[in-house]
């Protein structure tokens, strides 16, 4: 038998190989002048420009971004519209009180039919399949974490999670060792290159300029100074996530961390008769290195984990390049979920960067003394939770109250992240000890290991 062809590796992402490359936009011309400039034309940034320019026509936008629209995670991600609160509603419960805490709940579940909303709406064919989020446990320890994950979550309004039996969770995504699961309905599988692309000709048909190529050095009060001119605006919006670090003054605000994907070849159907995965669900599981995947359109299982997950210096990702020990990692926990895949080739491995603040809280907000506007932090759980910063970053600069921008992330700030190399230990030994204690679980340690306890409380990760 031949050897398998080894993956494509990088080239941005499976989701972007698959529409092929963007038709390049223009770099900006030289200096600008408009009402709202908008840094990065990721999710953030094009559901801000799509928000206000449909709520003030009026208003002259520009966004600018260093290589194309959907660049970064946004056309990356592993395609996960869901519900998640980043960081967990608690927090929420500490500082603002339950009731809030629930209306942020529910302005995420909102959330997700908003965007599925909109894509309709604009035409935009994303793959969308409204499934849920079914996650799985499948050692003593992670059914103990999930079972208790259950009880918790259901004493919540706007949840509505379900836990599943072994029988009845593997009669609907069949992987090997089930022992208990966990689905809600507030949850899609989406193919993130063709959103962000359709998102990008949705706010241009609107009348917002786009630039790529262009690459923004600093953001100071009413002012970006970039490679190629200087804009000045009424307004600035910040919406780089995990790019965030290059930019002047702010290397130390957000982590940049980096998960990685590979894509199967499309399965036969008796593959998929025998994972039994005909819900489209996305999936994920109750590991301390927790793995995050889906089935796509096409019939692959895409399938993704933090593989190296943060590099020295805060250096970002350039073209989604994934060392080969990461690629070898996930297709491990691919047939370890499901034995059937054990013959099926991997077409592509890509990376990304995503934002991570020291608290591992998301967050939104406008200084009106300096025009500033931002969104980000999402640590993995930004396609929806762009959509509500879009819409929130639009009511503050309208000067709009409204029930949104009353949710606890907005203006949410916490302390910088140490300088080296203590944050490179830091986010290393958490990986390191997540790993230990996954290790140990599969081994047959039943309940969860104390270093990862002691790993969340170093990190700020609790």
């Amino acid at each position: 038998m031949a050897a398998a062809a080894p993956p494509i590796n990088g080239n941005v992402s499976h989701w972007w190989q698959q529409l092929g490359a963007p038709a390049p936009r223009p770099e900006l011309p030289g200096d600008l002048s408009v009402d709202v400039a908008i840094v990065g034309a990721g999710y953030t940034g094009l559901w801000t420009a799509y928000y206000l320019k449909r709520t003030r026509p009026a208003l002259r936008i520009a966004v600018i971004e260093q290589r194309h629209a959907g660049y970064g995670a946004s056309g990356r991600n592993g395609g996960w519209l869901t519900n998640s609160v980043t960081g967990g509603r608690e927090q929420y419960v500490r500082t603002h009180g339950r009731d809030a805490a629930t209306r942020f709940q529910r302005a995420m579940n909102n959330t997700v039919d908003e965007v599925i909303a909109v894509a309709a709406a604009e035409g935009v064919d994303a793959d969308i399949k409204k499934g849920g989020e079914f996650g799985v446990a499948y050692t003593a320890a992670q059914e103990g974490r999930l079972r208790a994950f259950a009880a918790a979550e259901q004493t919540w309004a706007h949840t509505d999670l379900a836990l599943l039996e072994a029988a009845e969770a593997t009669a609907r995504i069949n992987v090997r060792g089930t022992r208990a699961a966990v689905w809600h309905p507030h949850a899609a599988r989406i193919q993130p290159a063709k959103l962000v692309a359709g998102l990008a000709a949705a706010v241009e048909r609107l009348g917002v300029e786009i630039y790529e190529r262009t690459t923004v050095a600093e953001i100071a009060p009413h002012r970006l100074h970039t490679d190629h001119g200087t804009v000045s605006a009424e307004y600035i919006v910040r919406a780089t996530e995990g790019f965030t670090a290059n930019l002047k003054g702010l290397h130390r605000l957000w982590l940049p961390m980096n998960s990685s994907l590979i894509a199967t070849e499309p399965l036969p159907r008796e593959v998929w008769d025998e994972l039994h995965w005909s819900g489209r669900e996305v999936l994920g599981d109750f590991a301390h290195v927790y793995m995050y995947a889906q089935r796509t359109a096409d019939d692959r299982i895409a399938i993704g984990g933090r593989g190296v997950p943060y590099k020295y210096g805060s250096r970002t990702d350039t073209d989604g390049r994934t060392p080969m020990s990461t690629v070898r990692t996930l297709t491990e926990i691919l047939h370890r979920f499901f034995p059937a895949t054990a013959h099926a080739g991997i077409d592509h491995a890509w990376s990304g960067v995503l934002g991570v603040p020291r608290d591992w809280s998301a967050t939104v907000g406008l200084d009106r003394s300096t025009g500033i506007a931002w969104g980000g932090g999402y640590v993995g759980t930004g396609v929806t939770s762009t959509n509500l910063a879009g819409r929130t970053i639009t009511d503050l600069i309208l000067g709009n109250e409204t029930e949104i921008t009353g949710l606890p992330w907005v203006n949410h700030r916490v302390r910088r992240w140490e300088p080296e190399p203590l944050r490179w230990i830091a986010t290393k030994g958490l990986y390191a000890a997540y790993g230990v204690a996954d290790r140990a679980e599969l081994a047959g340690r039943g309940t969860t290991s104390p270093v990862a306890h002691l790993a969340d409380v170093i990190t700020g990760r609790h």
